[in-house]
């Protein structure tokens, strides 16, 4: 992605476009899956570990990316697509790979809403679906 699509990405989301939130951002679309803060840590190794972490908490309360509870004990973080404000009825699938330990956006899944009893309101669904990925499988897409 250019840097140009990068900084009107940030600007849309009201993020001002730093180097650093560049290069993060940049390397968060890079990925070919959700990427933990110790995966960006090892990515961008000139990058501070904090500033890391604070770019990631400023891009998630500006809905720039979305956390992912996969079960493996540490949050993995993927950049919404530029439609989507993580609102419950907008929320996909995620898929995590038990083998490679990877986690996958399945965007074109939507989550399942569960109707609530009355007087209850969602804000969030976490769906996680658990297997083998079909690289770790040996399956060309």
């Amino acid at each position: 992605m250019k840097t140009d699509d990068l900084i009107q990405k940030l600007e849309a989301r009201g993020v001002k476009p730093t180097a650093i939130r560049l290069l993060i951002l940049k390397a968060m679309l890079d990925s070919d899956h959700a990427v933990s803060l110790p995966e960006l840590e090892g990515t961008l190794e000139t990058v501070d570990k904090s500033s890391i972490f604070r770019t990631v908490m400023l891009f998630l309360s500006h809905h720039l990316i979305h956390g992912i509870a996969d079960g493996s004990g540490m949050l993995k973080y993927a950049v919404c697509s530029d439609d989507c404000h993580c609102e419950a009825n907008e929320l996909h699938t995620h898929f995590y790979c038990e083998h490679c330990h990877k986690t996958f956006c399945l965007t074109g899944l939507p989550a399942p809403l569960v109707k609530l009893p009355e007087g209850f309101s969602v804000s969030s669904v976490n769906y996680v679906v658990r297997g083998i990925c079909p690289e770790c499988r040996g399956i060309d897409n």
